[in-house]
């Protein structure tokens, strides 16, 4: 299931045009969501009434920027885009709201288009009064984002076979791997959100992919399937699904509210491991998820994970095309079965 080093996977978020977030009130009145060096705290803005969320599609980059993918709704594919803050709104009610900003910039560097992606859902016509711009958080955020991450209580199908808890897990445990046989675990992160917005987790209900309890992770968390029979019509036995592409709201949900916890789990290569009894990727390295790695640990990245990029399983991921039907996981449940 190697992937040659041209296979990227990509990510799409759901982002707002700058546009259609604009001060209501502040010193920037009637002006978008800007990148950091325009902004002024304490403005208020306002979502339009009728604005709608748009996917833009992400690809890693050998730079410190992302680079537009070719299947989202806006962004010229193969441009260049930045992270260039994080933001923190307050709202009326005194709650908060964390946002990022992605600028997009032309072949010369110009900019061509700001995007903001709010960590949780903002409402229209609700006031949102600028408290927090943060340059130097904005990787680190958008790595929670990206990693592909288990939720506690997650049994992991360990070297010997046993199952053990993702949390009771640490630095040097061995855990059965797909492709390379036993594997030791190089690094776990673990972060505790809110469980809205793009954090909010996808439920894969016990049996719906033949996984014995409920497995419940991150939305853009990808299961490994071996279809017997191409019942779905991908043309190839090995897929790679993304849980957010299954949701049908009965066997695979999203829950939304109150926190969930988050665990990342990174080998020296990226890996297909066993999470109640299924298959599911653990950790890739690229520029989208570097920030959440510790300090230490980016210094000799290159010596003790090599190829980490280069080995994302793309080729064999499934578009979302192909999964928009009610009947995706049960599809892919009797692929499996033979």
């Amino acid at each position: 299931m190697r992937a040659d080093a041209e296979s990227r996977p990509a990510q799409s978020v759901s982002v707002y045009r700058a546009g259609q977030f604009r001060v209501s009130n502040g010193a920037n009145l009637g002006d978008g969501i800007s990148f950091c060096d325009e902004l002024m705290l304490d403005d208020i803005y306002r979502l339009s009434p009728v604005a709608a969320p748009v996917r833009l599609s992400l690809l890693p980059s050998d730079e410190p920027s992302l680079t537009v993918g070719p299947d989202g709704d806006v962004g010229r594919p193969g441009a260049d885009i930045h992270l260039d803050c994080a933001l923190t709104f307050m709202s009326g009610d005194g709650s908060t709201t964390e946002a990022l900003v992605m600028v997009e910039t032309d072949a010369e560097g110009n900019v061509d288009g700001v995007y903001l992606l709010p960590l949780a859902p903002l409402r229209p016509r609700a006031d949102y009064a600028l408290v927090g711009i943060d340059r130097d958080r904005a990787a680190q955020v958008f790595a929670q984002v990206a990693c592909v991450s288990f939720t506690r209580g997650t049994m992991i199908t360990m070297a010997s076979g046993a199952q053990r808890a993702i949390e009771t897990l640490e630095v040097g445990d061995r855990v059965l791997t797909r492709d390379d046989g036993v594997q030791e675990i190089r690094w776990i992160g673990h972060s505790t959100v809110r469980a809205i917005g793009e954090f909010a987790p996808i439920v894969i209900r016990a049996g719906t992919l033949n996984n014995i309890n409920d497995l419940i992770v991150s939305p853009d968390h990808r299961l490994f399937i071996y279809q017997r029979t191409d019942r779905l019509g991908a043309g190839r036995s090995e897929l790679l699904v993304k849980a957010r592409h299954l949701v049908n709201g009965d066997s695979v949900t999203r829950m939304n509210g109150g926190f969930v916890d988050y665990y990342q789990m990174l080998f020296d290569h990226h890996q297909i491991i066993y999470a109640e009894g299924i298959a599911a990727e653990s950790m890739l390295i690229d520029t989208r998820t570097r920030g959440a790695l510790p300090a230490d640990l980016p210094a000799s990245l290159d010596k003790v994970i090599p190829g980490h990029r280069a080995d994302g399983g793309h080729e064999i991921e499934v578009q979302e095309s192909l999964l928009r039907r009610a009947d995706a996981a049960e599809i892919l449940r009797r692929s499996s079965s033979g």
